[in-house]
Formats: structure tokens, C-alpha cells, sequence
């Protein structure tokens, strides 16, 4: 398996991060490039993330026979329909949101005919801080990929995605769009919303910078993820909004539980519902999950 050229839309941490690892991997011969700002696209250029500038998105995709779009969900649409004229159905084209049933419903809608080439896909990768410069290629290597193929998506282009995920070193998962979006709001979109009003919940008390300087390893853990991208975070948070306020309301419950038994000083129920926590916890770790 050996592309010719990788379009690459988005030259970010997650985009530039897959080219360099498909470099690394011989997999490609050529990475044009495209980002709304020029000087991230120049930047990209200089640090050897892609070979060539491309001016347009459009023009990022003209010869290519894979195609990543890697940027905020919100312009997700837009990218398509800039795209849509030279999606070729012997092209491979994925994207890496964290929201999946928002991109393919803007897939149907902006590349219509050419939607068998699509394969959404999300990395269960990352850091806290974003950009070029922070562009790794080992940032995949020993992570999931869910892939969310549709009823129309070829399966030439399904087995490719499989093919180019595994040979990064990733473990590929196939699910629906609905059913990752429902599980995706649970462990991911609402810890980072708790860490998010958490931070802000201490920070804007009179004594926040005092009660910070004392917080130790076990908060620096917790709430690690509160420094992430905002406007990755606003676009993912408002698009998969109701699985996520679905699962916010849980967790409200629980904590309301909590306060309860703390508020009556129950000490012997408080205890059983940190226990069953503490053994879901601990069961959780022993399965193949990296943190």
C-alpha cells in the first residue's frame, strides 16, 4: 500500500501529526498541503509536514488519492463543498473529529455523489496544545480509531482506512455514527465539560490563585484536559449537544446522590457509592485501556 499524494486540509497538530507519520511509514511520496491561515501552512512546509503549499483546499485535493480533512467540526461542511469537484471515487477521503454523526450528515449534504469515498473516522489521540509545531508522528501510534463507514461508503475505501490506521500502528474499530457519538459524549465530551467548570469554578473565587498554587498531582491529572483547544472544544460540545446533555444529566444525579449522603452525614451509604465507583474504576483498568 503506497499513496502518491496525500491531500492534507488542515495542517495542524492532527493533520500534520498523520502526515508525518505517513511519511515515517513510506506510505506516501507527496503531502500537499492546505490551511485557512498561510503562515501555518508555511510553517508546515518548513518543519517538513508537507511537501508542497497548496492555495486552496481544492487545489490540496487536485491529484490526490488520499485526502485528510482535519479541521474544526464546524468547518467540516464548508471543506466539503470547497472539495466536492475533484473527489474522485478512487479516493480515499477521511476526516479526524471527535463528532461523527454531525460530519456525515455534512458529507451527505456537500459531496452528495461522491460520498462512497468517505470514510469518517476519529483518532482517540491528542494533546493540550495545538498547532504545526507540535505536529508527532508516533501522536497515533498505539491508539484507537473508530471508524464510522456509511451504507454508500465503497468497500475498497473502508478496507484502505483499516489498512492505513494499522499500519500507523493504530487498532481500528468499526461503529455507527449514532452509537459513537452516544459513547463518545459519556467518556470524553463530558469529562472535558466537568474539567472546563471545574477550573472555572475555582478560578473565579476570590482565593482561586491561592487554592491553585496548592493543588498537587492527583488535580494536575483530573483536570489536564480543561487546556485543550477551545474552539475544537465549542464546535464539539455544541454539535454532539444532546447525547452530551443526556449524559450530564447522569452525572448531575450522581453528584446530587453524593451531596445528599454528605449533606445528612450517611456515612455508611457515602461509603457504598465510592466503593462502587472505586471497583468500577479499578475493573475499568485491568481491560486494555491506556490510562
Amino acid at each position: 500500500m503506497m499513496f502518491e499524494q496525500l491531500g492534507l486540509i488542515g495542517c495542524g497538530l492532527m493533520g500534520g501529526s498523520f502526515a508525518l507519520a505517513l511519511k515515517r511509514a513510506g506510505l506516501v511520496k507527496r503531502v500537499v498541503g492546505y490551511s485557512k491561515s498561510p503562515s501555518t501552512t508555511e510553517r508546515a512546509r518548513q518543519l517538513g509536514v508537507i511537501d508542497v503549499e497548496a492555495p486552496s483546499a481544492l487545489l490540496a485535493v487536485s491529484g490526490a488519492d488520499i485526502v485528510l480533512v482535519a479541521v474544526p467540526v464546524s468547518a467540516t461542511e464548508a471543506t466539503f463543498k470547497a472539495i466536492k469537484h475533484l473527489v474522485t471515487p478512487q479516493m480515499l477521503v477521511m476526516d479526524v473529529g471527535s463528532t461523527k454523526r454531525d460530519v456525515v450528515d455534512a458529507a451527505r449534504r456537500a459531496l452528495r455523489e461522491q460520498i462512497g469515498s468517505f470514510v469518517p473516522a476519529h483518532p482517540i489521540a491528542g494533546k493540550e496544545v495545538a498547532g504545526v509545531d507540535h505536529a508527532d508522528p508516533d501522536l497515533y501510534a498505539g491508539k484507537q480509531i473508530i471508524l464510522t463507514p456509511l451504507d454508500r461508503t465503497h468497500a475498497t475505501q473502508v478496507q484502505q482506512a483499516i489498512d492505513v490506521w494499522s499500519a500507523l500502528g493504530c487498532s481500528v474499530l468499526k461503529m455507527t455514527p449514532e452509537s459513537h457519538d452516544a459513547a463518545f459524549a459519556a467518556v470524553s465530551h463530558l469529562p472535558h465539560l466537568i474539567a472546563f467548570a471545574l477550573m472555572n469554578s475555582i478560578a473565579g473565587q476570590g482565593q482561586g490563585k491561592e487554592f491553585l498554587a496548592l493543588a498537587g498531582p492527583g488535580f494536575r491529572d483530573f483536570t489536564r484536559i480543561a487546556a485543550s483547544d477551545p474552539q475544537v472544544w465549542r464546535d464539539v460540545l455544541i454539535s454532539n449537544r444532546e447525547e452530551l446533555l443526556t449524559q450530564s444529566k447522569h452525572f448531575q444525579r450522581n453528584l446530587q446522590a453524593l451531596e445528599l449522603m454528605i449533606s445528612n452525614g450517611n456515612a455508611e451509604a457515602l461509603e457504598e457509592l465510592i466503593a462502587q465507583a472505586s471497583d468500577a474504576r479499578a475493573h475499568w483498568s485491568m481491560n486494555k485501556n491506556r490510562r
